[in-house]
């Protein structure tokens, strides 16, 4: 199985206020760094997003890819790579723990990268990092800054 990366960060709000920003997918290019552009594809009964385009600038790793999300009760959505330019893998997940008696929001994000071009694993572990660190810190800012959206 491949490696992965994962890290966590406090936020302080509600899950459904911090899950309510992660599937706002039209909004990631406000906080995100490196999604330059999202586009929902498809969504499900519910209207959570099923199939998401994404045009990703990340440093080392530029792409133009298909997501397919699977959403798990309220606190839990994965993700793996539908079709890329130049990724082989793009799997990954975010969860959500209450904790301060529901007011604030522990996030696990975890995040597995494959290119199709030869990368050191050191340098795509990196890469991953620098994604996650850079998401949850722009997902923290978002969420704070914007109570209840």
């Amino acid at each position: 199985m491949a490696e992965h990366t994962s890290s966590s960060i406090t936020i302080e709000a509600p899950p459904a206020d911090v899950m309510g920003v992660i599937a706002d997918f039209a909004r990631y290019p406000e906080w995100t760094g490196e999604v330059k552009e999202a586009e929902v594809l498809a969504a499900d009964a519910e209207g959570r997003a099923e199939q998401v385009r994404l045009l990703l600038d990340a440093g080392a790793i530029k792409d133009d890819h298909t997501l397919a999300y699977t959403w798990t009760g309220a606190n839990e959505v994965s993700w793996t790579l539908v079709k890329s330019q130049m990724l082989r893998a793009l799997d990954g997940s975010y969860r959500l723990a209450p904790t301060g008696g529901g007011d604030r929001t522990e996030v696990t994000y975890q995040l597995t990268v494959d290119v199709k071009i030869p990368m050191l694993g050191m340098i795509k572990r990196k890469a991953e990092k620098v994604i996650i660190d850079r998401a949850l810190a722009g997902l923290k800012k978002r969420v704070e800054s914007h109570p209840g959206v």
